[in-house]
């Protein structure tokens, strides 16, 4: 018995090297006693959960633009009776500048907050900041339903931009980790799918409750069909996004946030001479916890920063994006000027019906298919940029061909094949946005691209056509010139077909790669170095 303790007393006892140094005996990982519990977000349930959000936000859309087709204001006749008005702009006697401000005013919040949720993703589980900002869009709502004034609904329209920056950042990530390898683009079409089909029902249902209720319960029901799902984003198990510490590695953060700060305070200790780990705590120990908090929050603009500057030269990525800027511009006149154009050329009595029919139907189908079409290639990057700059230009070829036709019936038949296949570019160019970048910069690839193609995209192309038209008064001309728009857009995207790209999903990201040894390599250099001293 003896002999055998002294066996397991001189295993265990630490080794020494040639030089005398002693060293520790390797500390194994304790096993853990029971399997991780699943969570209850299994891949298909995650994209339908993903996909009722997205329409519902996009059925906020739609039922905004619809009290602006249908809201009006209040008229007076020489006799001085007076008519009141309707919707929104009636009851707040808005213009009809405040009232486009109204129907706009989200995307200020749009544009501001994803890139910080796309940043803050870094440091905070990614499912938790979606449930934060699904919290931010629903309270938004509830402001509109209960607003007083013009500035009291546009403060409560730009909350809902900001609730709806995290999912727009955040929801394509968790799609594309957990979709299968060989259909990552048609769950993406899916997913994106539910963008013209939500803006279709929205505009139904906000023409629908504002005839026969009130336009305020339109944006009550939102906020109902979406709290289950503020529900589920707080009380479920939070899942992990690839590229980013696990929700409960508190430690992996911290050392990742405070390594830059320590870097700083040992290099000044001393008069700029290395201090010890003892000299090192006490500093810590008596900071304040506003330098503390300044340098966090410098930290995480730096950590910005330089995210930034690797999407800048990421020329994949900016041939992606300026693509999709120019597609927007085109889509985004299309969607507002579109039922004026057709009603002024072709004396349609029912433009905005006929349109809004035509973009549902081909933009499920386009979207759908451009997903499954892209897997059944092989989806990867080159093939991604094949097939947008292909299904961009054929469907350009045919739209600018339906405003060349006098026929009415010519016009229609042409112009749902343009956008059949032009809608089928959102999974391919949002493949390409994931992929072409490390996976831990996915939720800011994707914040980043939302902020271009608004910015320069959708955004100003109303304001701007509406310019053109009135300086030709030709709705036939600017039509088709607004859509030659979208050749430059297929020649950008037929560029990225001939640049060196490299699929990054499986890399490992910088931030998985130095989370845990970052301050533990750093002691050790130091104990090397003052032991060989």
């Amino acid at each position: 018995m003896e002999k055998e303790e002294q066996t397991i007393a001189k295993e265990s006892k630490p080794c020494a090297d040639e030089k005398g140094m002693v060293l520790e005996p390797p500390k194994t990982a304790p096993t853990p006693k029971t399997a991780p519990t699943p969570s209850w977000f299994t891949p298909k349930r995650l994209l339908f959960i993903f996909c009722v959000i997205n329409l519902i936000n996009y059925l906020d859309r739609g039922a905004i633009a619809s009290n602006g087709v249908n809201g009006s204001q209040r008229t007076c006749n020489k006799s001085g009776s007076c008519t009141p008005g309707t919707g929104i702009q009636g009851q707040f006697n808005l213009s009809n500048f405040e009232d486009g401000v109204i129907s706009s005013a989200f995307m200020v919040g749009l544009l501001v907050a994803s890139p910080i949720f796309a940043t803050l993703a870094k440091s905070v589980n990614p499912f938790r900041l979606i449930g934060v900002g699904l919290s931010v869009w629903t309270i938004g709502v509830i402001g509109s339903a209960a607003s007083w004034s013009f500035w009291s609904i546009t403060i409560a329209r730009m909350l809902v931009g900001v609730g709806e920056a995290s999912f727009i950042s955040l929801a394509a990530p968790f799609i594309d980790d957990r979709a299968p390898a060989a259909q990552k683009t048609a769950w993406l079409g899916i997913f994106y799918m539910c963008i013209p089909t939500g803006y279709a029902i929205g505009y139904i249902y906000g023409g629908l409750v504002g005839d026969h209720f009130n336009w305020r319960y339109a944006f009550c029901g939102e906020a109902i069909l979406m709290f289950p799902f503020v529900v589920l984003g707080f009380i479920m198990k939070p899942l992990t996004l690839k590229g980013f510490a696990p929700a409960e590695s508190k430690k992996a953060l911290t050392q990742v946030e405070t390594a830059a700060s320590e870097d700083t305070e040992v290099e000044i200790g001393n008069g700029g001479a290395a201090s010890t780990k003892e000299d090192f705590g006490d500093k810590k120990k008596y900071k304040p916890a506003k330098v503390k908090g300044a340098i966090k929050s410098s930290n995480q603009f730096v950590r910005f920063m330089k995210d930034m500057k690797v999407l800048l030269l990421d020329k994949v990525y900016v041939t992606n994006v300026l693509g999709y800027v120019a597609y927007n511009f085109v889509i985004g006149a299309y969607s507002y000027w579109g039922p004026k154009a057709g009603k002024n050329i072709y004396n349609m009595s029912n433009a905005d019906m006929i349109f809004g029919g035509i973009t549902v139907v081909c933009g499920i189908l386009g979207t759908i298919t451009g997903g499954f079409v892209l897997d059944f290639m092989t989806n990867t990057i080159p093939n991604a940029f094949k097939l947008l700059s292909m299904t961009t230009f054929i469907g350009a070829a045919f739209c600018f061909g339906a405003f060349c036709f006098k026929s009415m019936y010519l016009f229609l038949a042409f112009f749902a094949v343009g956008e059949f296949l032009v809608f089928a570019t959102q999974g391919p160019v949002n493949f390409v946005c994931l992929h072409c970048v490390n996976p831990s910069l996915r939720p800011l690839s994707m914040a980043m691209c939302t902020v271009a193609t608004h910015l320069f995209g959708d955004v100003p192309s109303s304001p701007l056509v509406g310019v053109l038209q009135d300086h030709i008064h030709n709705w036939r001309e600017t039509a088709l010139i607004l859509t030659s728009i979208l050749f430059p857009a297929a020649g950008i995207w037929f560029i990225g077909v001939f640049l060196k790209s490299v699929d990054r999903f499986n890399e490992e990201s910088e931030h998985e790669v130095n989370r845990t040894p970052l301050l533990e390599s750093k002691t050790a250099e130091r104990k090397e170095s003052s032991a060989q001293s």
